[in-house]
């Protein structure tokens, strides 16, 4: 695990697996059969439990403050790579796939399947088994699709200023987002997002 912290601090049960993680606060607690991929962050008091069935994150995403994830009755919960968890959170037992933001206060219940490069807005609710396509933005309670839209630079964008800031929280440094540093990092980080969607979606450019 590539992190400032003391791993000691961290309370995480036996069956957890991580892959160079690039910031967990100690708040943070994680039970279970649990994966955390490469370059993930878990923000302060993040909760995952996996007591049946598991977890598995993806590269780069991040589990912000508060946010509350576990398995269903039935299924796993499987984050995709590159997904922004944010603050207040559920995901219970649902599936999210790559680049793809879940709002404030949103909800996943059990068998909900979202879709790459999706946008879940802050406060929605979606009930059991509803599949989300691709390229869609979601709001309401419950959710509903209400456009769809390829959203991959904005929730790319969203995952690697979150790895940026987490790499910054394991050396210490929690201003990181400011000051001209950042501003030149922001920069190129956009353009080569840019052309990293021109080359995944040329059709759309």
């Amino acid at each position: 695990m590539s992190q400032a912290n003391d791993q000691d601090t961290f309370t995480f049960g036996p069956d957890v697996t991580i892959d160079q993680a690039a910031y967990i606060d100690p708040t943070a607690r994680v039970f279970g059969k649990v994966s955390l991929a490469e370059g993930t962050s878990l923000w302060p008091y993040a909760v995952i439990r996996a007591e049946m069935h598991e977890v598995q994150v993806g590269r780069f995403s991040n589990f912000q403050d508060h946010v509350a994830v576990h398995v269903g009755a039935s299924n796993p919960t499987i984050i995709g790579d590159y997904c922004s968890i944010t603050h207040h959170a559920m995901v219970h037992g649902a599936t999210v796939g790559d680049n793809t933001i879940i709002g404030i206060n949103a909800t996943l219940m059990d068998g909900v399947v979202i879709g790459q490069n999706c946008i879940v807005a802050g406060g929605a609710f979606l009930t059991e088994g509803i599949v989300i396509p691709d390229n869609s933005i979601v709001m309401g309670t419950p959710g509903k699709v209400v456009r769809s839209k390829n959203n991959f630079v904005q929730t790319r964008r969203n995952a690697l200023i979150y790895h940026y800031n987490a790499e910054a929280y394991a050396r210490g440094d929690y201003r990181a987002w400011s000051g001209p540093d950042y501003e030149a990092w922001q920069e190129g980080m956009l353009k080569a997002v840019d052309a990293e969607y021109r080359r995944l979606h040329p059709d759309e450019v």
